[in-house]
């Protein structure tokens, strides 16, 4: 069952909770992705633009920040707060949840946090993933272990080394990541140079 987005400001409340810092670490988890200056992220499932702040200051005054998500009324929301925060080089576009709708070598870092367990077609969307990578590009999935109480139930929860065999299928170098996170993993697949 799908959720009801339609009130981002409600989302906002819970995805921009000043408590999620202490176990999402975002300063951590744009450290793991090592962004270059000038250069294109792009935020999968951005829902309420929790990243953006931080992928912006990341990619700089020459770099650009794609914030994706399936829902209109959140990717609304996200455009109106790189407004009112001054993020210029950020933006928001809907997309469709088979389809990042990325150009083929357009990306150098994506990020998936909390949603790559969402997806229906992983195998599929890994591909399309792969094809949008620059040489030496990559894709950071964080999601949640199978540990925590965090996140879906377990049934829904994937595994770190399937993440990485679907990366590995798609023809990317993936690999689980040492990271210090309480709830949560991450897998790095990167393309060739």
């Amino acid at each position: 069952m799908r959720n009801d987005f339609s009130d981002a400001e409600e989302w906002s409340r819970k995805f921009d909770a000043p408590e999620r810092a202490l176990w999402q670490k975002p300063e951590h988890v744009i450290e793991l992705m090592e962004i270059p200056r000038g250069s294109t992220a792009i935020d999968i499932g951005a829902g309420t633009g929790y990243f953006m702040p931080y992928l912006s200051r990341a990619v700089g005054e020459g770099g650009a920040v794609l914030a994706l998500d399936i829902a209109k009324s959140l990717v609304d929301f996200m455009n109106e707060r790189a407004e009112k925060e001054g993020l210029d080089n950020a933006e928001a576009r809907l997309i469709r949840t088979d389809d990042p709708g990325l150009d083929d070598g357009s990306a150098d870092r994506v990020l998936i946090v909390n949603t790559w367990h969402h997806i229906p077609e992983r195998a599929a969307y890994a591909v399309k993933l792969a094809k949008a990578l620059r040489p030496g590009g990559r894709v950071f999935v964080v999601d949640f272990t199978m540990e925590t109480e965090k996140g879906p139930d377990a049934l829904h929860k994937i595994h770190p080394e399937k993440v990485v065999e679907t990366f590995v299928a798609a023809g990317l170098d993936a690999r689980i990541l040492e990271e210090d996170l309480p709830d949560q993993y991450v897998v790095e697949a990167r393309a060739g140079e």
